[in-house]
């Protein structure tokens, strides 16, 4: 039997999979609030920023009020999306031109896991999660994250080392953050108000890897993400749209 993250995610064997772990931890909030909007008769709307391999849902759908949940996608390509039907609609292009065919102020909730550190530029991007969102809606955002100071060398030390190597691999990553420039991108272009952040794989990979098949791991983990965030490889805030912008 194949041993799936989370009993869920193919893409870790390991249970308790802490590269994995974010996305279990969004999946409890979004449970969360389905189950908040049944009890007022509403359906939860929610746009996954970066849905192509559909990770999010995998572990949305197996929580307890996934039922109560409208599921859309966006992304630049959508050729591998898990469980197509699954969606009521799915949005293809450039993340950094906005998404004009998305409309502004629908979604109960935004989702861009693992996206914005691929993009050179970034003000549109972030500008658009919040426009799409709804008044009071609930953004959760994640991207891999240095200590700072470290984020420096990742910037400017590492891409000039790459040029005059020319066996470097390719790097996808074109940002780099500290948990510190992270919260300013959303603070100096929106005016999301960011209520939480929270850490993930401080500890991990190598040969500590089988601890991840041990739920006492993966519990002190999240313990040690939410208390030294920014010290983690990745980070996720969770942000609130003001219920009225004046």
């Amino acid at each position: 039997m194949e041993n799936l993250a989370f009993g869920v995610d193919p893409a870790r064997s390991e249970k308790y999979s802490l590269r994995q772990s974010r996305y279990y931890a969004l999946s409890l909030d979004i449970s969360k609030l389905a189950g908040e909007h049944k009890k007022q008769g509403k359906r939860l709307k929610i746009l996954d920023v970066g849905a192509d391999g559909g990770v999010s849902m995998r572990h949305i759908e197996v929580q307890p009020h996934a039922t109560n949940i409208d599921y859309y996608g966006a992304d630049l390509k959508l050729g591998n999306v898990h469980k197509a039907d699954k969606w009521i609609a799915l949005y293809e292009g450039d993340f950094m031109e906005g998404y004009p065919d998305i409309p502004s102020d629908t979604f109960d909730v935004v989702i861009c896991e693992q996206v914005l550190e691929h993009l050179p530029e970034l003000e549109t991007a972030v500008k658009t999660l919040e426009r799409v969102l709804k008044p009071a809606g609930t953004l959760i955002v994640g991207v891999p994250i240095f200590p700072e100071g470290l984020h420096l060398a990742r910037i400017y030390l590492v891409p000039l080392i790459d040029r005059l190597n020319p066996k470097a691999k390719f790097r996808s990553h074109v940002q780099a953050f500290s948990l510190r420039t992270f919260k300013n991108l959303l603070r100096h272009h929106t005016n999301l108000n960011i209520e939480q952040a929270r850490g993930f794989r401080i500890i991990s990979g190598g040969i500590l890897r089988p601890l991840e098949n041990h739920r006492w791991w993966w519990k002190f983990n999240n313990w040690l993400g939410a208390a030294v965030p920014g010290l983690c490889i990745e980070v996720q805030l969770v942000a609130k749209k003001p219920a009225s912008v004046s």
